[in-house]
């Protein structure tokens, strides 16, 4: 008897590419992407475990994700305070 082969959900990889790619290239908009793939994979991934696995890579797309994510939000919320703080000083003309 032959057990079947599982393979790696395909959302799941593009979650951890996505993920990556949010570091540098395209913060947000990767991020995104990794961050709602990266559901979609866990989601069917425990529909159908005798299938297919990559939740690890799922996970890691996912938390690469929320991470830059949240760091995008800190660093334009750093931006506004900044510009926003010299405009109110009068040092911006």
């Amino acid at each position: 008897m032959s057990t079947p082969t599982r393979q790696s959900h395909p959302l799941a990889v593009i979650s951890l590419i996505s993920g990556i790619l949010g570091i540098l290239p395209f913060p947000l908009m990767a991020s995104l992407v990794a961050v709602v793939t990266g559901h979609l994979a866990r989601a069917e991934i425990r529909r159908a475990p005798e299938r297919y696995e990559g939740d690890g890579l799922a996970l890691a797309g996912l938390i690469l994700g929320y991470a830059m994510i949240v760091l995008s939000l800190v660093l334009l919320t750093a931006l506004v305070l900044f510009f926003g703080g010299l405009a109110w000083m009068g040092m911006l003309d």
